[in-house]
């Protein structure tokens, strides 16, 4: 298996942010003996976001992004996602719940902003851990140049939110 890691951010390239999840992600992907060809960052820009995603799925089995899926207007990793695969956005009624669950858990109600994590690409399910408000995404991307499924894998930048949800990797058939 192929795997690229793309990790969002503007704050990456600026250096305000040293990217520790994509050399964790790739550690990871070794241990389980899995290919990493490539690490990309790239900022929050809907045209270069866009670019990146489709060069790495026209090179890998596997891409995981990690970063841009937060419930402000820069987090545009689930829309960039959407479009890549070329299918819309859907409310998930169950993610509402779960997000409003974590809020109502702080004593605290959930933002309206927060509506925009619950929304996930056609065909794409959310990732069953979620140690915060961003839910993660499995996304089947279809056929690859050999026959074998696609997927990309969208994961928070946060990193101790990114590393609960990349433990349960092998339940996402990574390995």
């Amino acid at each position: 298996m192929r795997c690229e890691v793309v990790a969002v951010g503007t704050e990456l390239l600026l250096g305000q942010i040293v990217d520790t999840n994509s050399s964790w992600i790739g550690e990871q992907l070794a241990l389980a003996g899995i290919d990493c060809h490539r690490h990309t960052a790239v900022g929050d820009n809907r045209n270069r976001m866009r670019d990146a995603l489709a060069e790495a799925l026209g090179r890998a089995d596997a891409v995981i992004v990690t970063g841009g899926l937060g419930p402000t207007q820069d987090d545009i990793t689930r829309d960039v996602v959407a479009e890549v695969l070329g299918v819309d956005l859907v409310r998930d009624d169950a993610l509402v719940e779960r997000i409003e669950a974590v809020f109502g858990g702080r004593g605290r109600a959930m933002p309206s902003n927060n509506l925009r994590q619950a929304e996930v690409p056609v065909g794409a399910r959310a990732i069953e851990q979620m140690p915060g408000t961003a839910p993660g995404l499995v996304c089947p991307v279809g056929e690859g140049g050999d026959d074998s499924p696609r997927v990309l894998y969208a994961v928070p930048g946060v990193p101790w939110e990114m590393r609960q949800m990349m433990e349960g990797q092998w339940e996402w058939g990574l390995a």
